[in-house]
């Protein structure tokens, strides 16, 4: 396909990305100030070009196919370029504005981002934030969202991201339980012990420690279980037994001396650990609005690291 013929794909390309990001050809087509049947042409003509089907098409969803999601990508692209050209042509010191999108984990946007935003809000005048807090795994793309806070030790394939914060998991109880019941010397003590541990799945029972070239897996139990930090360390602050914690959720409790931990020779290991990466697509133009805050929020938790 020549130049030509590319050009004339252009309007195409984006009514595509708009109606998938807003769900419905209606949708898209209220944005547009157009007829969905018309939309519906522009899409269809798209996918006439290029020999493949992009949607599948019900009366109830859209449903992107395989080429779908790798040409939405292509598309995406093609318009945030475009917007960074915009951009570019702007005054060079134009101030930040608009509405950043952003997701994470529930247990660190509620103790580690939260918190910041309102200095942020502060600074940023012209811009929102829309905080999304879930612990499912989303899909910035069809998500519409401009960032999005992952646990891992590096980003995921085609995402690129910025470390904010290494997540540690600490086994923590109360003085008070700890008094009453004593204090593990090894982790298999932790079997003669209340635990609060996850609930989600038979293994979740296993608890799974290493020291060095060392690991152990030690069965526990206890009358209390939940999947969620800010609930486990509730129940520890309650005196219900040892449960472990992400370090910056039982951080206010131990600096208080409302907690302590447990077995601090030994790394408690899951799923759940590593570095917290503030990630983006790889091939997506950050606009000043999402560059501002990715280096805002970089910036304040590397001062929380810092002895």
């Amino acid at each position: 396909m020549g130049t030509n013929g590319l050009i004339a794909l252009l309007p195409d390309m984006a009514a595509f990305v708009l109606v998938v990001e807003r769900g419905s050809f209606s949708a898209a087509a209220r944005q547009l100030g157009m007829t969905p049947s018309a939309l519906s042409r522009q899409v269809a003509r798209l996918e006439a070009a290029l020999g493949v089907r992009l949607l599948e098409r019900t009366t109830r969803q859209l449903r992107l196919t395989e080429v779908g999601h790798a040409t939405l990508q292509r598309c995406r692209s093609m318009l945030d370029a475009a917007d960074e050209a915009v951009q570019l042509a702007q005054q060079q010191h134009a101030q930040p504005q608009g509405t950043v999108r952003v997701s994470m984990p529930k247990a660190f946007g509620r103790f580690v981002v939260a918190p910041l935003i309102p200095a942020f809000l502060a600074a940023y005048p012209q811009v929102n934030v829309e905080l999304f807090i879930s612990d499912r795994d989303v899909d910035p793309l069809s998500d519409g969202l401009d960032l999005t806070v992952r646990v891992g030790d590096n980003p995921p394939p085609g995402m690129a991201g910025r470390p904010l914060l290494p997540i540690r998991q600490l086994l923590c109880a109360s003085p008070s339980y700890l008094a009453q019941h004593g204090l593990p010397d090894h982790p298999r003590d932790l079997a003669q012990h209340q635990c609060l541990y996850l609930a989600e799945h038979e293994g979740d029972k296993r608890w799974q420690l290493r020291r060095g070239s060392e690991q152990l897996t030690v069965a526990v139990s206890g009358r209390y279980a939940t999947n969620h930090s800010e609930l486990r360390l509730q129940g520890v602050l309650a005196h219900l037994g040892i449960a472990p914690l992400p370090q910056f959720t039982a951080r206010a409790a131990l600096d208080a001396g409302q907690i302590v931990t447990v077995l601090d020779d030994w790394e408690f290991t899951t799923a759940y650990r590593g570095m917290a990466w503030l990630l983006y697509p790889s091939n997506r133009h950050l606009p000043l609005k999402v560059r501002v805050l990715i280096d805002y929020l970089v910036a304040c938790l590397g001062r929380r690291q810092q002895p």
